[in-house]
């Protein structure tokens, strides 16, 4: 039986290994704060550490504090609300720029992802986050998504295949830029420095604050991150197992984090 220093030191060492996963030049998603995130666990298991190295028997193995989503805003918005766009850089491909006034909040729009690995269905919840939730049906509309392909998956820390880019390389977006919703500013969920977007769960990439624009990330298993992504819904049970499919192959170069080993091309997207 491991005694609980050495239940310690394999706890660092899986977070060490995460974190060396981590040195890849960052682009454009969640993969930015993701090291952060993971930080916060270190710092988490010096605190196993320490009692480890006391040989406490009564100390269990380690485990994240991290709250998960719930999908509900702690406030209900009202039944509409004003989006704002702004126009940012140049678009990966041509496509115009949402309408932002009398956006609804009620009910979910089904974006559906037609990809070369399987179907993926994406229910989008416009009472939680309707501002990205309208952005992502707008580009779905102008076939801002047809024949692009979802371009990055990470299988350690972080658990996600991102997707919405048309350049294919987590450069490229919509032309436009819009500010981040729930859990952001959220008061069951920002307080926490570090929450579970949980399995299936799906929120919008950026690359720094307030920078949201077409690309996405599908958590096909739980997550840990700061509660700065916006979550839009979440993968349907067909395309959780389309996900599972990808994520089984892996990475292209056997990392844990590039492109997926099979290339996953969305041959059409569309939105009711």
């Amino acid at each position: 039986m491991s005694s609980n220093k050495e239940r310690g030191e394999d706890a660092l060492k899986k977070l060490e290994k995460e974190l060396n996963a981590r040195d890849r030049a960052e682009k454009s998603g969640p993969f930015k704060v993701a090291a952060l995130a993971l930080v916060a666990i270190v710092i988490i298991a010096g605190g196993i550490w320490y009692f480890a190295s006391r040989e406490d028997d009564s100390q269990t193995e380690a485990s994240s504090d991290g709250s998960v989503l719930t999908g509900e805003r702690a406030d209900t918005l009202p039944d509409t609300v004003t989006c704002t766009y702004n126009e940012a850089g140049t678009s990966a491909k041509k496509v115009s720029l949402p309408q932002g006034s009398d956006i609804s909040t009620k009910g979910t729009a089904t974006l559906t992802l037609a990809t070369t690995q399987g179907s993926i269905g994406m229910n989008l919840d416009r009472s939680v986050s309707p501002c990205a939730v309208n952005a992502l049906s707008h580009l779905a509309q102008e076939k801002f998504y047809d024949n692009t392909i979802c371009h990055r998956l990470t299988t350690e820390g972080i658990h996600v295949l991102q997707c919405g880019d048309p350049k294919g390389d987590g450069t490229g977006g919509p032309g436009f830029r819009y500010d981040e919703e729930y859990p952001t500013g959220d008061a069951k969920a920002s307080t926490q420095q570090s929450v579970i977007y949980p399995r299936g769960s799906i929120a919008i990439a950026k690359s720094g604050k307030n920078t949201n624009g077409s690309q996405f990330f599908l958590n096909y298993q739980d997550s840990p991150l700061p509660p700065e992504y916006t979550y839009v819904g979440t993968v349907d049970d067909e395309g959780l197992k389309t996900l599972d499919a990808i994520a089984e192959k892996g990475t292209k170069d056997g990392s844990s984090d590039g492109e997926p080993a099979e290339e996953v091309h969305i041959d059409s997207a569309t939105v009711k």
